[in-house]
């Protein structure tokens, strides 16, 4: 018996159609993509997604990540004909300011499960989804009750195969035996400048089956049934993730098919018409038939008894297990409790603050939130592992402990992932220099307002002799330059503790932190405000001792204890300055005016700001008439005390700078 009739032959040409109005009518976009794709996605969504339209975000559905997110168009195509609350209206804004359908997908569109578009990134954030079904299944799911069992698709290009971080994740995906995990790869044989064999040879099967992936392969990427068994085969395969290779025509059915032109450019009014004719699609712009619509309805109405079904699972835990019931609703709502962090708790000793960031994660680690995470095969250097945690592996998938091995782009776009599948918080770090593997997936957290974490340890030159390699200069600059992203560079244990209080209360911004190798004196006073005044960015650590101070000395992270020397210093030289402790320039920023003026007044105008890394960002700080000591060039390999008494990091220099410049 047929599976597919003309039905759904119509039902996959509405969404071709439709992807080329909308490219047509915006003047740009990608054509290629949509015109081969179509029945893959259109098979997937009709058979094998767990779904909802008119719920899109409930927890227990199936994710879709649309990792070639230029082929956005057919995406919205697809959302629009299934009722997900796009309009024709929507489809004709394309690509528009203000409209729900922009060029790539991005989160706040119905039905959009990750924002993608830098190729590569949707298939590593497909990676932390499973990981985290996988991980959340181990906590709520009972012997009778198999409440979370998601799978997670991903529609992948040539181009998305042929970037690092695919190998990176494929990598990680295979030795996780994510068997939850099935990714369709479009593979037309053509790039954006030329023919794929032009820059691409590699056997698709043998790298996946040697990464721990089964392989499948559809030959005839327009026959529905054999997509369909493919699909069948993927989500029964149990050994691993499956990949499967779709060969198709990039832009079929265009005058123009498989030709590298079809990939970015509109087809024309001409090509259209040519286009629709090869299908035989005889309406007009943005005109879609009610039988087509009568197909999509039947479509989404077949959808409502999987949510039906996991409700009732969700219904019969919170009878028979109220604290596992409650524990989820709790996670999921972004509800958990949280540690309760007491200043008094801290050491009195010298202590790093990636050793206090080691403390903090074991306490959180005991709370209510389902908090879990890992290192780029750094956790012992960067202190952030949790102790007696054997690792999340197969076979013990409720372990906190990720072993993302030397994979740090991966890692980071994982633990996006992970944030968005939901019910936890995850981390992954590595070394402070190390965040340029990371710095788009970082970049793309902060587009889709994730709470991921990030946290770096060996925040300076002060790490000395693996030299300037391992030695980050621009970093906190680079970091901080990205919209959304909150980085903080605590000065000891006291702001770090605060600082991480703030970090898991916060739920719309990805937060990075940069800590310290060495050892820091504890400065703050527990029992002052310093504590809550974390969470403005910047505060008054040390005021003057008149009211209106002569100078302002302004640090961050281990230069705010040097700072506080030469405020010492220059006191006992007659010149009353204050010390400002900036530990995050980000939500400094963001306090009222009223705020900034208490902390760093407009008629102080004598200002030095202090920090071991790029100066650029203190200038808005310290103004026209202030100076900045910092590093504006590579480090060296040397002991890190000589290291940065050569870079003028002393209080001697701190003083003969400020002395030099508003001591006459």
């Amino acid at each position: 018996m047929t599976k597919f009739t003309e039905k759904d032959t119509q039902a996959v040409n509405a969404i071709r159609a439709l992807a080329i109005d909308m490219i047509q009518h915006a003047g740009s976009g990608h054509p290629g993509l949509p015109l081969d794709a179509s029945p893959m996605l259109y098979v997937l969504y009709k058979n094998y997604l767990r779904i909802n339209p008119k719920d899109p975000n409930w927890f227990g559905r199936d994710r879709f990540v649309l990792s070639t997110g230029h082929g956005s168009s057919m995406m919205y195509a697809l959302l629009h004909l299934l009722g997900y609350g796009i309009s024709m209206d929507d489809l004709k804004a394309f690509r528009q300011l203000g409209s729900q359908t922009p060029g790539h997908p991005e989160l706040g569109t119905p039905g959009i499960d990750a924002a993608t578009g830098p190729l590569g990134q949707g298939f590593g954030m497909s990676v932390g989804m499973a990981m985290a079904a996988k991980h959340l299944a181990t906590q709520y799911n009972t012997t009778d009750n198999n409440l979370l069992d998601n799978q997670i698709f991903t529609l992948v290009s040539d181009g998305d195969l042929m970037e690092g971080i695919s190998h990176e994740a494929a990598s990680l995906a295979g030795h996780l035996k994510l068997n939850n995990l099935v990714a369709l790869y479009d593979s037309n044989d053509v790039t954006l400048d030329a023919q794929a064999d032009k820059s691409l040879t590699d056997d698709v099967e043998k790298r996946f089956t040697g990464y721990g992936w089964n392989y499948l392969r559809v030959t005839n990427g327009n026959d529905l049934e054999e997509i369909d068994n493919a699909i069948k085969a993927a989500v029964t395969l149990q050994s691993g993730p499956t990949i499967i290779e779709v060969k198709t025509t990039l832009g079929y059915g265009s005058p123009k098919a498989g030709q590298t032109v079809v990939h970015g450019n509109p087809l024309g009014d001409d090509g259209v018409k040519a286009t629709k004719d090869f299908f035989k699609w005889q309406y007009g712009p943005f005109e879609i038939p009610d039988d087509v619509y009568a197909t999509y309805q039947e479509i989404a109405d077949s959808k409502v008894p999987a949510q039906q079904t996991w409700l009732a699972k969700l219904n019969k835990l919170e009878e028979t297990d109220s604290s596992r019931f409650q524990s989820f609703e709790d996670n999921i709502s972004d509800q958990a409790g949280l540690p309760d962090f007491n200043p008094a708790d801290l050491t009195s000793e010298p202590e790093a603050t990636r050793g206090t960031m080691h403390k903090l994660l074991q306490k959180t680690a005991d709370c209510e939130l389902n908090f879990w995470g890992g290192s780029a095969d750094l956790s012992s250097s960067n202190k952030t592992y949790f102790e007696n945690d054997d690792g999340f592996e197969p076979g013990q998938y409720s372990n906190k402990n990720i072993f993302f091995g030397v994979r740090e782009f991966a890692s980071a776009a994982a633990v996006n992932g992970i944030t968005l599948f939901g019910g936890s918080r995850a981390f992954t770090s590595t070394f402070f220099v190390f965040s340029d593997y990371m710095r788009n997936a970082i970049r793309m957290a902060g587009l889709q307002k994730l709470p991921s974490i990030f946290l770096f340890s060996h925040d300076s030159v002060a790490l000395g002799p693996d030299g300037p390699t391992h030695q980050p200069i621009e970093q906190l600059d680079s970091i901080r330059a990205i919209p959304n992203v909150i980085l903080f560079r605590p000065a000891d244990a006291l702001e770090t503790q605060a600082a991480w209080a703030y970090t898991l209360r916060q739920h719309e911004n990805p937060v990075v932190f940069a800590m310290s190798r060495q050892p820091l004196k504890q400065i703050s006073d527990p029992s002052g405000s310093a504590y809550d005044h974390v969470a403005h960015g910047g505060y008054v650590i040390s005021p003057a001792q008149k009211p209106t101070a002569e100078g302002l000395l302004l640090a961050a992270g281990s230069e705010v204890e040097l700072a506080l020397a030469a405020q010492k210093q220059l006191q006992q030289q007659g010149h009353d300055v204050a010390v400002v402790s900036m530990p995050s320039q980000d939500l400094f920023n963001k306090q009222s005016s009223a705020y900034k003026e208490s902390v760093l007044p407009s008629a102080v105008r004598n200002r030095v700001s202090i920090e071991m890394g790029s100066t650029q960002s203190w200038g808005r700080y310290v103004g026209l008439d202030g100076i900045s000591i910092g590093i504006d060039a590579f480090g060296e390999s040397g002991n890190a005390n000589k290291l940065m008494a050569q870079r003028g990091f002393t209080v001697e220099n701190v003083v003969k700078r400020y002395l030099n410049a508003f001591g006459k």
